[in-house]
């Protein structure tokens, strides 16, 4: 009996390996992994892969796929910018959209980002009024006064307001979403998964280097 069970064992989880596989491998497809815009928007660097992440701190899916993003990111040669902006679907997520140019600002983005959603979907912090927000900052170490003379400055708030400008230019209506050279749009939610999402990534970023970054 328990070599038949280990026989079993192995056949099933051949197959289980082999369904793996055959997920992985399958054609990446326009219109189903990923659409491209009508209307191209202009990359602001040329000769690059140019990755931008839309997100939003309050979105639990931006924050579920944290992880995955930010391994990707870490193993992009330096032929690929990515940036992220911040989506405010309301005018009263705005202050969201200040927090993450006021901390970029500050040299304190790449130190903070993640605390910033960690406090907003494990701590339950909403951070959407001036206060709470550099109340929250204030306990990072960061000095009050120094972030709040930055969260109010005319770059930070007029940069917030275009990040909302180009989500609709782009035609974002959900987060996360990555849209690659200015064209291409995929997602976890467009993909199917987080772990396909990264896949078309990486098959985008190839494809944008073999049509010569256009």
């Amino acid at each position: 009996m328990i070599s038949i069970s280990k026989r079993a064992f192995v056949v099933l989880t051949f197959i289980f390996l082999s369904g793996i596989a055959s997920a992985q491998g399958q054609k990446i497809e326009e219109g189903f992994d990923y659409r491209v815009l009508p209307v191209p928007q202009p990359v602001e660097t040329k000769g690059k892969v140019e990755v931008i992440e839309f997100f939003w701190y309050g979105c639990p899916h931006c924050y579920d796929f944290e992880p995955e993003l930010s391994a990707w990111v870490k193993r992009q040669p330096k032929d690929v910018v990515f940036r992220r902006v911040p989506v405010a679907f309301r005018d009263d997520f705005l202050p969201h959209s200040q927090l993450y140019y006021a901390l970029e600002a500050m040299g304190k983005g790449d130190a903070l980002n993640e605390k910033v959603m960690y406090a907003m979907h494990k701590e339950n912090k909403r951070l959407l009024t001036e206060p709470e927000i550099a109340d929250w900052v204030a306990s990072q170490g960061v000095d009050r006064n120094t972030f709040l003379a930055t969260y109010r400055s005319f770059a930070v708030v007029a940069k917030a307001r275009a990040a909302k400008q180009l989500a609709e230019t782009y035609r974002i209506d959900g987060v996360p979403t990555i849209v690659m050279q200015g064209k291409y749009v995929t997602s976890p939610s467009i993909a199917g998964t987080k772990a396909r999402a990264i896949a078309v990534m990486d098959y985008l970023e190839e494809k944008i280097r073999k049509d010569k970054y256009k």
